[in-house]
C-alpha cells in the first residue's frame, strides 16, 4: 500500500531549551490509515504535528506528503501549500461565520456550484443538514468538533491532523465522537494522524500507535501489538497499566514475593533463549496484566484487598502484598470479594513479559500462585 505520510529522522529543539523537543523520528504512514501519536505532556507528539503541518520547522530530517517533499535540506513547504487539513484542540471556528460559512470557507478558489456541493456533502457526513443557517455559539461542543472535522476535509486534503481535538469535551461525548471521526475518515479513506495522552482513545481510533517519551519514538506498531507486545517498561506501563513485580531468574524459574513463576517460554528482544543457561540468575521486573490477575479467597492468602471500585462491567480491585506492594486486578462482576478479605492470587492462564534491568525484554508463561 502506498505511503502517504513519511518522517525520516526529523528531529527540532526550540531556542534555548537543553533537549529536542522531537528526536530523530521516523515512520511510514500507509494511505488510508489513521495513526495515533501517544505520549505524556511534553513528549513532543503536539511538535512532531506541527513539523508535519509546517508551524514548525525541523532542524534535521525530511518529511513526505502524498509523495512530495516538503520540508528537507534547503527547502519547506508551507502550510497551506501540503494537502494538510487540521483539526484543533479548541475547534478554531469562525464565531462570526454560520456553520455553512465555516465548512465552505477553504474553498474560495471553486466556483459557486462547487462549493454548495461539498458544504452540502460535508453536512450530510457529520450529520448536521439543516445546521448550515446556525452560529457557532448555538452548538453544542460535539457539533462544533464535527464542524470542524468537516471544515478539515472539505478541500479533500491528502491528510488531516487532529490536535487532541476531544479533550475538551465531557468523557460520554467523547467516547461517542470518537467513533464518528473514525466512522467520517474510514468513509471517505483520509489518512489522519490524531494526537491523544488518552491510550483508550488511542486504541479505539487508530490503525497504527506511535508512543513518544521525551521527543523520541519509544514505540509504533498496531494498537494490538503495543498491547500485547511491548518492547519497553515506559509503553508496557503507558499503554497496558499493568503490574510489575520485582523477578529473580533461577535456573528455569523466576523467583517473585508471591512465589515463582515457570520459564516454559523465555525469549529476549534479540530472539537469544535464556533457558541454556539453568544456574543463570538474572533480575528485572515481571508484568502482569490488571485482567490478568485472579485473586481467590484464602484465608491463608499474602495479599489483601485494600479496595474495590465497581466500574459497570468490572470490578477493580485493590490489592496489598505482604512487602506493601500495591497490585490491581480487573474481573468480572461475578467476583465480589469484599475489602480487608486476605487473598491468593492466580495467573494460570497469564501470558507474562520480562524486563530485566538491562534493556532486553522476555516473556514467561505463568504458573499458579498460591
Amino acid at each position: 500500500m502506498a505511503s502517504i505520510l513519511s518522517l525520516e529522522g526529523v528531529s527540532h529543539q526550540f531556542s534555548g531549551c537543553p533537549s529536542p523537543a522531537v528526536a530523530d523520528v521516523s515512520l511510514n504512514l500507509a494511505a488510508g490509515d489513521i495513526l495515533a501519536l501517544l505520549g505524556p505532556s511534553g513528549c513532543g507528539k503536539t511538535t512532531l504535528l506541527r513539523l508535519i503541518a509546517g508551524f514548525e520547522t525541523p532542524q534535521q530530517g525530511r518529511i513526505v506528503i502524498d509523495g512530495t517533499p516538503v520540508c528537507g535540506t534547503h527547502h519547506h513547504v508551507p502550510p497551506e501549500r501540503r494537502s494538510v487539513g487540521m483539526v484543533f484542540q479548541d475547534f478554531a471556528l469562525f464565531p462570526h461565520l454560520t456553520v455553512a460559512e465555516n465548512l465552505a470557507f477553504g474553498l474560495q478558489r471553486l466556483s459557486k456550484a462547487t462549493i454548495q456541493e461539498r458544504v452540502s456533502e460535508a453536512l450530510a457526513l457529520i450529520g448536521l443538514q439543516g445546521f448550515q443557517s446556525r452560529y457557532p455559539h448555538e452548538l453544542s461542543g460535539g457539533q462544533q468538533q464535527r464542524v470542524a472535522l468537516a471544515r478539515a476535509l472539505a478541500p479533500r486534503p491528502s491528510l488531516v491532523l487532529l490536535d487532541e481535538p476531544l479533550s475538551n469535551l465531557d468523557v460520554q461525548v467523547r467516547v461517542a465522537l470518537r467513533q464518528e471521526i473514525r466512522d467520517v475518515l474510514k468513509a471517505t479513506g483520509t489518512s489522519a494522524v490524531f494526537v491523544t495522552h488518552d491510550q483508550e482513545e488511542a486504541m479505539a481510533i487508530a490503525d497504527q500507535v506511535a508512543v513518544m517519551r521525551t521527543g523520541h519514538m519509544e514505540q509504533h506498531g498496531t494498537p494490538e501489538s503495543l498491547y500485547h507486545e511491548p518492547t519497553s517498561r515506559f509503553v508496557a506501563e503507558f499503554v497496558t497499566q499493568a503490574n510489575f513485580l520485582k523477578a529473580n531468574q533461577k535456573g528455569q524459574v523466576w523467583e517473585t514475593e508471591l512465589g515463582t513463576f515457570g520459564t516454559a517460554l523465555v525469549q529476549c528482544a534479540c530472539n537469544v533463549l535464556w533457558t541454556d543457561d539453568h544456574h543463570a540468575t538474572r533480575s528485572g521486573e515481571l508484568m502482569i496484566r490488571q485482567e490478568d490477575v485472579v485473586p481467590v479467597v484464602d484465608e491463608a492468602g499474602a495479599v489483601v484487598v485494600r479496595d474495590r471500585q465497581f466500574l459497570g462491567r468490572e470490578y477493580r480491585y485493590t490489592l496489598e502484598t505482604l512487602s506493601g506492594q500495591l497490585l490491581y486486578a480487573r474481573t468480572s462482576t461475578r467476583t465480589q470479594i469484599p475489602v480487608g478479605t486476605r487473598v491468593s492470587l492466580n495467573f494460570s492462564n497469564a501470558i507474562l513479559r520480562f524486563f530485566p534491568d538491562e534493556v532486553s525484554v522476555v516473556d514467561a508463561v505463568a504458573a499458579p500462585i498460591r
